[in-house]
């Protein structure tokens, strides 16, 4: 296993160019270009602000706060994970062509998507200023709340890469369980009306426990639910670990079913 992520390291120039490619192709067409990553989240909240507090009348105190906080966060993990589950295949020619450590391409998408998601901060940012609100010194708490994240992303990424592969249509079911997940969340509804009976979607959901440590530190002023994020992290490294030492044993696989 040791070689195998010595080799990872080695293609560092790769990681770097894939990361780089994937980048400018998002916008590559378009008129504003990169201008989208700033345009998308900030559309995204004004769509919802309209939709909750002008047509239904909800949301509260702070809400485009809150509701900036919680689109820019899910749409750096709903991207993450649908590109990183169709890595991958996307490559498949270059795949078959040359050895290439295949989780990489997952790997690749994480972190492109997370370059995205640290111009969504700007917006946040932003949505901060304009509101008066703060940060304390619970901001310290964002580095590795960050951190946690982008390791719940690569596991789930390196999981989904492979199987999509055999399993074609992973790609068309996980379209739907990430709208459910999106709905299971505190994105645009606040946590104090879900029912109690329903508590555990969010106690139990590592989407809603990531959301809501962000608020907490960008907007409560108060420490996160460390004890939903340890086990994020321990889990998510485990899965990994696991996973890259089965990218390792069953890249011949890969190749054969591309």
């Amino acid at each position: 296993m040791k070689n195998y992520i010595d080799e990872i390291v080695k293609r560092k120039d790769l990681l770097f160019y894939l990361v780089k490619s994937g980048l400018k192709a998002e916008h590559r067409n378009s008129f504003l270009g990169y201008f989208w990553w700033l345009l998308d989240p900030l559309l995204s909240v004004v769509v919802y602000y309209f939709l909750i507090v002008i047509v239904l009348g909800r949301g509260g105190e702070n809400y485009a706060v809150y509701l900036v906080i919680g689109l820019v966060v899910w749409r750096w993990i709903s991207s993450s994970i649908n590109s990183s589950a169709k890595s991958i295949l996307r490559y498949s020619s270059i795949i078959n062509q040359v050895y290439l450590p295949k989780s990489i391409f997952p790997l690749s998408f994480t972190v492109s998507q997370t370059f995205n998601f640290m111009f969504g901060l700007i917006v946040v940012a932003g949505f901060l200023l304009i509101n008066g609100t703060i940060p304390g010194w619970e901001v310290i708490y964002l580095p590795l709340i960050v951190l946690i994240t982008i390791l719940f992303l690569m596991a789930v990424g390196f999981v989904l890469g492979y199987i999509t592969v055999f399993v074609r249509d992973i790609d068309n079911l996980l379209t739907h369980v990430i709208r459910v997940f999106f709905y299971a969340s505190p994105i645009i509804w606040t946590e104090q009306r879900l029912p109690e009976d329903y508590s555990w979607a969010v106690d139990y959901n590592p989407i809603a426990v990531l959301v809501d440590a962000y608020r907490d530190v960008l907007m409560y002023n108060s420490q996160p639910q460390f004890t939903g994020l340890t086990t994020i992290l321990i889990v998510s490294l485990a899965v990994c670990v696991i996973m890259i030492n089965y990218y390792r044993k069953n890249e011949h696989k890969i190749i054969k079913a591309l």
